[in-house]
């Protein structure tokens, strides 16, 4: 699940697999590709930049600047697990729209960054610190937010908690509260007991990366959350809970909002429920 492959075929989502592939996936793991661009912001007629930011320990992050004429604000912006920065090309189009420029970023492994590898947000917070401190140097933004879908999310609240970055404000979607229940629920949804299998993929992925998986809680994380904070979730996630999620909001100590989207699973709100995410969105950029 950490490690991104050179293989083409992916394994399929838990609730599409047969009996016999359930367990082989058990005993084999998962085939993740890497994720790798299908689209540019041309595909939207949006102009753009790209290039590489320098991050820690010899780290390049892959980035797109899309510009918005007029805009002083800009709004960085974080994949989900799996992700690439092409999967938030629907935000940044509505981003775009509602005034705000964007700069979307590749966590490492992903895309145009370098690594093969990714940690479920845990070190991406050094990519989302490395991130803000590039656009804040790059380009003259009066105003900075970060957005994060998933484990972008995670990334960014852990960013705040371990690196000390002060945004103007951060839009949170479908984020987990503790990382040993976001496993669990991969496994649930196979159909297959989480008990031991997800507490023994975590304990040997924390001695492969260095830090133990089981402190990895953006539950704990949110109460550093320095700026005003609103979260969006899908009623019917089932990778993240939204009772979990409302456990991460209710640790925000400052200005926040939570907006639940009915029926809605682990997907983008923003193509589906578009009124109600603008809605959420300029609540935060009017509070701030």
């Amino acid at each position: 699940m950490l490690y991104f492959s050179t293989e083409v075929a992916r394994t399929a989502r838990p609730e599409e697999l047969t009996l016999a592939k359930k367990i082989e996936v058990l005993f084999s793991g998962v085939t993740i590709p890497r994720p790798v661009a299908s689209k540019t912001p041309k595909s939207y007629h949006l102009d753009f930049q790209e290039g590489l930011i320098d991050c820690v320990n010899g780290i390049q992050l892959g980035y797109w600047h899309i510009p918005c004429e007029g805009s002083s604000n800009v709004v960085l912006m974080f994949h989900s697990y799996g992700g690439e920065k092409s999967s938030l090309l629907r935000e940044a189009l509505a981003f775009h729209a509602l005034g705000y420029s964007t700069v979307l970023v590749d966590f490492r492994g992903s895309g145009t960054s370098s690594e093969n590898y990714t940690t479920i947000g845990y070190h991406e917070a050094k990519d989302v610190e490395g991130a803000l401190h590039f656009v804040r140097a790059s380009f003259a933004y009066k105003e900075h937010y970060l957005f994060g879908q998933s484990m972008g999310g995670v990334a960014i609240l852990r960013a705040l908690y371990s690196e000390n970055i002060k945004p103007d404000g951060i839009i949170i979607e479908g984020v987990f509260d503790e990382t040993l229940h976001t496993v669990e629920h991969r496994f649930e949804a196979m159909g297959v007991p989480s008990f031991p299998s997800a507490q023994l993929l975590m304990f040997w992925s924390g001695l492969q990366f260095g830090f133990s998986p089981f402190s990895h809680n953006p539950v704990d994380y949110a109460s550093a959350v320095p700026c005003s904070a609103v979260f969006l979730h899908g009623t019917e996630d089932n990778r993240a809970r939204v009772d979990e999620a409302r456990l991460v909001f209710d640790t925000v100590k400052t200005s926040k909002k939570f907006y639940e989207f009915e029926g809605l699973g682990h997907q983008s709100y923003v193509e589906l429920d578009p009124q109600r995410w603008k809605k959420a969105v300029q609540w935060l950029m009017q509070s701030d």
